[in-house]
Order: structure tokens, then C-alpha cells, then sequence
């Protein structure tokens, strides 16, 4: 089968198309005929580290939509033809190929209506978003939420589910993605370049802070925030957990939630790898009642994933990337 592959870690420059042996699927597992994968952050991350216990040449793509096309013993409830989707685990072999194998206990059905392209466009952005608001935050409507990176592919997300819960929405973002966030559902938009965030949030919540953040840049954005938010305020964290020793004990009564879907692979906790398939079905049943948009700015082809995944790593990608597999 076609793949791009990664011969050592590197830059995301060094991948090549290869022909490389079809994988069979073992008990519990089908193997997918990919139609798109998604580009993340994760992936170029991934090929400049490696990860021990991969072997050369190794297949990176976490994000995977497309067909059913072989069932391994004992699935039961998917067969050939099957239209699904999934965020896959990044200790095994992904999808820049024309076929993956994946557990079939974290597939999502694709809603009617729905593209491979859109599909592959949601989970490791989109999965990240729900789980923080969803599974750390417990975000409940007439509050207030700060995202900070809202034009990129978590944040995004998180935008619009904040939104649809009935938050009120504050946005951190470049001045030229404003329309693009207002449009995702963001009541008030801060430009990290040139305005003072906190003063920002103060004026915006009449000094009080805000109820929840949810952080996608770092561990000094996530310290930064934790000045911003209110008595029992609540963080959710991609990238970096912040220094609490910023904040005075029982002063404030915080918080903090780390949020790393792929622990759900690496801890090897069933129940949470059955979990990314339930968050797979809510998330694509919004999708497909257009409630949340997926965000797909661009489609590709799988040889022009390396100069993508360059271009992601300078963090000025807006919504999402999806590669197209024939």
C-alpha cells in the first residue's frame, strides 16, 4: 500500500512516500480503508522525538476517517463498509496510509451528511476541546469561559462548544482572526499581540475573572491565567500546567485539569479508550446537526502533508488541515 513514512525522528520535512506491506488486523481490531487524516501539532512533535518502541519506518496520522474494510475475530459490531472515524494511538502505526488498523472500541460512526474529510477534520482538536469542557470543566451555561488560542484548531473547538452551552465567550487571538472567532461564537476577542489579556478579562468580567480557561499555549499562559479567574475558578490545560504557587492557598479555591487525550492509549485504561468513541458520537452528532462547524480550511493530498505540517509548526495555521487519500 502507498504511506508516507519517517525513516528516524526529524523534521516533518523528512517524511517519504514509500510502498509498504498492508497490515492485517488482530482480535478486536478492523482495518480501515483511509479516505483523510487530519494534521496536528502532535504529529510534527512526534517526528522530531520519536517514541520508543516505534519501528523504522514508522507511519504518523492520528486522526483517521474512512471504511471498515476488514474485521479482525471477535467484532462484533462493525463490518466492511462501515463509514467511521477515530483519534488513534500514537504507539502504533497511523493513518498517512491507504490503510490503518484501529481497536474497534474507540470507532465513531460518521453521521449521514457528513465528508471523510470533515470527519477527520474533529477528533484530536475537537476530542481535546469536548473532553476539557466537557469531562474536566463540567461547564454549565450563564458563566464565563477565557480561551486563549481561539482561532486554532482546540480552541476553536472549544469556542463553539462554550457557545452552544451557553457561556459567555471570551477569546484570545491575533486581530486578523477576529472575524474568523466572532463567527465560531466568541462574545468578546482579545489580541494577545497588543492588548493587556488581564486587564482585558477584568474589565470585561467587572473585576471578578472568569469561571473557567481553558489554555492551549503554554505553561506561562496557563500561570498567567490563573490571576484572571474567579473564587473556585476551574483551568483546563493542553499544553503545560501552570505554577499554582502563584496563588496564595485558600485564597481563590482553584482548579487545575490536565488534558491528554492520547492517555487514554498510553495509561491503557479501557473505559477512557471507550470513551473517545462516545465523545466521537456526541461531537459528530453536533456536527452533522450543524451546531459546530469543523473548521476545514484546507484540503490536501497525503505527499503534501510534510510542507502542511512545516506550516503548522509555525502556529499561524487557522481551523484545521486534512489530507485526502485515493
Amino acid at each position: 500500500m502507498k504511506a508516507l513514512v519517517l525513516d528516524k525522528p526529524g523534521s516533518p520535512k523528512t517524511l517519504r512516500p514509500a510502498e509498504v506491506p498492508r497490515p492485517e488486523p488482530a482480535e478486536g481490531e478492523v482495518r480501515v480503508r483511509v479516505r483523510a487524516v487530519g494534521l496536528n501539532p502532535v504529529d510534527y512533535k512526534l517526528a522530531a522525538s520519536g517514541f520508543p518502541g516505534w519501528s523504522y519506518p514508522f507511519i504518523l496520522g492520528l486522526d483517521v476517517a474512512g471504511t471498515v474494510e476488514a474485521v479482525g475475530p471477535d467484532v462484533a459490531e462493525w463490518e466492511e463498509g462501515d463509514r467511521i472515524y477515530y483519534h488513534g494511538n500514537s504507539l502504533k502505526p497511523g493513518g498517512y496510509a491507504q490503510y490503518a488498523i484501529a481497536p474497534s472500541h474507540v470507532l465513531s460512526w460518521i453521521p449521514e451528511g457528513l465528508s471523510f474529510a470533515q470527519a477527520a477534520a474533529l477528533p484530536c482538536a475537537g476530542f481535546t476541546a469536548y473532553q476539557a469542557l466537557h469531562r474536566k470543566l463540567h461547564i454549565q451555561g450563564s458563566r464565563s469561559i477565557l480561551i486563549h488560542g481561539g482561532a486554532g484548531g482546540v480552541g476553536g473547538f472549544a469556542v463553539q462548544l462554550a457557545r452552544a452551552a451557553g457561556l459567555k465567550v471570551i477569546a484570545t487571538c491575533s486581530s486578523h482572526n477576529f472575524k474568523f472567532v466572532q463567527r465560531l461564537g466568541a462574545d468578546e476577542l482579545i489580541d494577545y499581540r497588543s492588548e493587556d489579556v488581564a486587564k482585558r478579562v477584568s474589565e470585561l468580567t467587572e473585576g471578578r475573572g472568569v469561571d473557567y480557561v481553558l489554555d492551549t499555549v503554554g505553561p506561562e499562559s496557563a500561570t498567567e491565567s490563573l490571576e484572571m479567574m474567579a473564587y473556585n475558578g476551574q483551568i483546563a490545560c493542553v499544553a503545560g500546567l501552570p505554577d499554582i504557587t502563584r496563588i496564595r492557598p485558600f485564597e481563590k479555591a482553584l482548579s487545575v485539569h490536565e488534558v491528554a487525550i492520547g492517555g487514554a492509549y498510553r495509561s491503557g485504561d479501557l473505559t477512557a479508550q471507550e470513551d473517545l468513541a462516545k465523545i466521537g458520537r456526541d461531537l459528530g452528532s453536533l456536527v452533522g446537526k450543524g451546531m459546530i462547524s469543523p473548521m476545514l480550511e484546507q484540503t490536501i493530498i497525503l505527499e503534501e502533508i510534510p510542507e502542511a505540517l512545516v506550516r503548522l509548526s509555525m502556529r499561524h495555521v487557522r481551523g484545521k488541515i486534512v489530507a485526502e487519500v485515493q
